[in-house]
């Protein structure tokens, strides 16, 4: 198999076209919120440190970094590392603290606590409806996100001009996979319908659905549930980090162009758990890759395609993993 001849420009253009930085747009993980009883300098501190916690999570797949040493010490200096800060009212007329951090100052203490960074997950695209039938806004999801955001994962909401078709987005519809990622930028959303006493769910997480049901005392207790449920799914397909460098062979279908090719490269490159990449020939809009990763051939295509800009597919012959490319 051979690879088709490839533009230098338009490999350029593609290198520019699309940057890692989309994905910090929505929900970024270094922004946490976060409940205060008042505003004084030592409540203050405290949600410092809360906040501080949650985003060390993210920022490293979603690890538990609380027995490494010096992360206590770590939390005492949240403030350090403070980069803005605002109060707000929350649900229910208490009050909030958004704390936002500086990244890169958040990434080196990372590395200084030793470890090994798989990368900021995705956030969270939360579809639910209410009893009602109406899909629940922001205001109303205050309990589901504060237990997602509180495992590690971001969480983003859907606009309300452009909600997708919530049926297409359950079976895992590639289109509609391919436009929740084009304005959301990622690959997982949690759908739910509540009910009397409980909710049914769909986690969909790189074109695989999970589904399940739970009850709860008050619609709170459901969502804040429903949210430690999807946390821990979403863990547990993504939360594989390895001290080791693994040799996997990916195949990629789905890419049929140039643009894509070299967008598809530019990602790869991206993430911090890649080693490197070599391209080990191509069959009409497929390509075979072999890739050095920190991560098994499965956890590395459970990654890749939580991201939203691919799938999981069928197996291919030769493949460790398959894939398939969305735009």
């Amino acid at each position: 198999m051979r690879l088709p001849r490839l533009s230098i420009v338009a490999l350029l253009l593609a290198f520019v076209a699309w940057s890692p930085l989309h994905a910090q747009v929505p929900g970024s993980p270094y922004s946490v919120t976060v409940p205060v009883s008042d505003t004084s300098s030592a409540q203050r501190d405290e949600a410092f440190a809360t906040a501080l916690g949650q985003v060390l999570v993210r920022v490293a797949g979603g690890q538990d970094l609380r027995s490494k040493a010096g992360y206590p010490d770590a939390l005492g200096k949240a403030r350090s590392l403070v980069q803005q800060f605002q109060y707000a009212k929350a649900d229910g007329g208490g009050l909030s603290l958004q704390v936002n951090f500086e990244p890169g100052a958040v990434r080196r203490l990372i590395d200084t606590l030793g470890v090994s960074r798989a990368g900021v997950k995705p956030p969270v695209l939360l579809l639910v409806k209410g009893s009602d039938g109406q899909l629940l806004q922001q205001d109303d999801l205050g309990s589901l996100a504060q237990a997602v955001t509180a495992g590690g994962t971001g969480v983003v909401y859907p606009a309300p001009a452009s909600t997708p078709d919530l049926a297409r987005v359950a079976a895992a519809d590639p289109a509609a996979l391919a436009s929740i990622n084009q304005q959301y930028h990622t690959g997982l959303v949690l759908l739910g319908n509540l009910h009397d006493g409980g909710g049914d769910w769909v986690l969909v997480s790189g074109g695989k659905a999970q589904r399940w049901s739970n009850q709860g005392a008050t619609e709170d207790a459901v969502l804040a549930d429903a949210g430690t449920g999807a946390v821990g799914r979403v863990g547990q397909q993504l939360n594989v980090v390895s001290a080791t460098v693994s040799t996997s062979r990916l195949w990629v279908d789905g890419v049929g162009s140039a643009m894509a090719y070299a967008n598809l490269l530019s990602m790869l490159n991206a993430d911090p758990t890649v080693r490197s990449v070599t391209t080990l020939g191509a069959q009409d809009d497929g390509i075979m890759l072999e890739i050095r990763a920190a991560l098994p051939a499965a956890a590395l295509a459970t990654s890749l395609a939580a991201g939203g800009r691919l799938l999981l597919d069928a197996p291919h012959d030769g493949a460790d993993a398959s894939l398939r490319w969305l735009h």
